[in-house]
């Protein structure tokens, strides 16, 4: 591992306090419904958020918040911010981004302070990949080091949340991990050159399953 993956990969670690544990982004609803019962329909779930899902939209985003950070343009900054806000497709996906986004800039400012970090003043709620994005461009993380993180961060979440349910054991979890770096690498490299006109995504059914899970009757996550 590189000299700047490591502080990245504190970044995205477990004990990194930002509480990702608590959200699973309607895999829980999913689960419940039968919609993902085991690795190979996990993987494929996984895959479609990566290739045209939130995580497509999301690392799009990071990327066109890190050139906005490093021109130090906090107007920019502050649309991508509202765009990546009002993208989020039910009440619960918002709450996932702001509250780890929110919860990340507060760990980031008492751990790893940069002056960057006030282009976001007067910011009430970030968005989880903005955040992350300011960060990375304050300490001189390369775009493409931090897309490849924050999206295998993401996947690991999920992946760890679906342990936690039951539909795989540890050691699948982690084949499903293996099996999707490909497309993690894939849309990391692509969503580096993309900006805010590539944004849109075509995950129907978990976009759905968020909304559901705002009702479900017993859940162990908020999202």
């Amino acid at each position: 591992m590189s000299e700047l993956q490591l502080p990245l990969a504190v970044w995205f670690s477990p004990m990194f306090p930002v509480g990702a544990f608590a959200y699973s982004h309607g895999l829980e609803w999913a689960y419940e419904t039968g919609n993902i019962t085991d690795a190979e329909a996990l993987r494929d779930w996984l895959a479609t958020l990566i290739e045209r899902g939130a995580l497509h939209n999301d690392a799009i985003l990071l990327g066109a918040a890190h050139r906005a950070a490093l021109q130090g343009d906090a107007c920019c900054l502050a649309e991508v911010n509202e765009l990546a806000l009002a993208l989020a497709t039910s009440r619960e996906r918002r709450l996932e981004t702001t509250t780890q986004g929110n919860a990340f800039l507060l760990a980031i400012r008492k751990s790893w302070p940069c002056a960057i970090l006030d282009l976001l003043q007067g910011s009430e709620d970030v968005a989880y990949p903005v955040a992350v994005a300011v960060a990375a461009a304050g300490h001189d993380f390369p775009l493409d080091v931090t897309l490849d993180m924050f999206c295998l961060g993401f996947v690991s979440n999920l992946v760890s949340a679906a342990i936690r349910l039951g539909i795989v054991g540890q050691s699948e979890g982690q084949r499903v991990i293996a099996a999707l770096m490909p497309v993690l690498r894939k849309t990391g490299h692509k969503c580096a050159s993309k900006d805010v006109d590539d944004l849109g995504g075509s995950a129907f059914r978990s976009d759905l399953a968020s909304l559901k899970h705002e009702t479900q009757y017993t859940r162990l996550f908020r999202s």
